[in-house]
């Protein structure tokens, strides 16, 4: 399945715009360093590198020319399934990053506590993903960059 299928259901077609794109790369990083803070609580730590991985997948969805349709359920799930699709994101880590947003899920709706080795995993893959997503946009689309 491409992108292109998912016109109209999950996805709209866009105009990659390089300050929108700067703005996720950005927020995504303010977010990576407030997941850092060890006086905030777990949860909020956990949401902050979670809120980091959306961002950077975001702006990798963006700028292969998609953004998902908000009024739709799933679009974080979405967000982060296009990545194999955005930068090749290879399954292993698809598979990390899907049980992370089924975790920030308990812990929104549900109450759930969020374990410390949870946290530093969050972080680490909020990290990861920054930089593979950087790397995928100096390579392929430098023109968003500057």
């Amino acid at each position: 399945m491409t992108l292109d299928n998912l016109l109209g259901r999950m996805l709209e077609a866009i105009n990659p715009d390089p300050l929108t794109i700067r703005r996720l790369l950005d927020a995504a990083a303010r977010n990576i360093k407030d997941a850092q803070l060890e006086a905030l609580s777990n949860e909020n730590r956990f949401d902050a590198a979670y809120k980091a991985i959306m961002q950077v997948s975001n702006a990798a969805l963006q700028a292969n020319g998609y953004r998902t349709l908000t009024s739709k359920p799933g679009h974080h799930q979405m967000m982060i399934q296009s990545l194999p699709k955005t930068i090749g994101l290879n399954s292993d880590e698809l598979i990390v990053l899907d049980a992370l947003r089924k975790q920030r899920h308990a812990a929104d709706y549900s109450g759930d506590l969020v374990a410390d080795v949870l946290v530093k995993e969050c972080i680490v893959c909020a990290e990861q993903l920054y930089g593979l997503v950087e790397t995928w946009l100096r390579q392929n689309h430098q023109e968003l960059l500057d």
